[in-house]
């Protein structure tokens, strides 16, 4: 059984974090610099909730707030679901999909320890499915 530490092995182990009282601007400034559409909202080393694009659109660009004056505790979403590395990659699929997110933060303990989206389940499991499918060609060819 492949699971979210098979993925998490060949990703940086680099979190992206801000604390609640920064500001969506300062957020959206770390986003675009790393290249990245979510952050975790960290204090004092716990998890308190994630930041998405999709935050943004909803809550301050449709609700006509100020992103400068903002602060990511008012808009952030609260309590994400999380996973832990033992997780199996099936189970985040499905967890994403009936829930309606693209990105899981991956909790050991009390301790982010990384973060899933749903590219890197795309991209593991088409890796893998092409790994499949060599294995199967070569068994046909030999």
């Amino acid at each position: 059984m492949k699971t979210v530490k098979h993925i998490l092995n060949n990703k940086p182990a680099v979190v992206y974090s801000v604390s609640q009282d920064v500001s969506v601007l300062e957020a959206l400034k770390m986003m675009m610099e790393k290249n990245i559409s979510a952050l975790l909202i960290i204090e004092n080393g716990a998890l308190r909730g994630i930041f998405t694009e999709r935050d943004y659109a909803r809550k301050i660009i449709l609700q006509g707030k100020s992103s400068k004056d903002t602060p990511m505790y008012e808009v952030m979403t609260p309590n994400p679901h999380t996973i832990s590395p033992h997780e199996a990659i099936d189970h985040c699929m499905q967890l994403m999909t009936n829930h309606h997110f693209r990105h899981l933060p991956v909790v050991e303990g009390d301790t982010v320890i990384g973060m899933l989206s749903i590219g890197d389940l795309v991209k593991y499991i088409i890796e893998d499915q092409q790994q499949t499918i060599n294995q199967l060609e070569n068994y046909i060819n030999s």
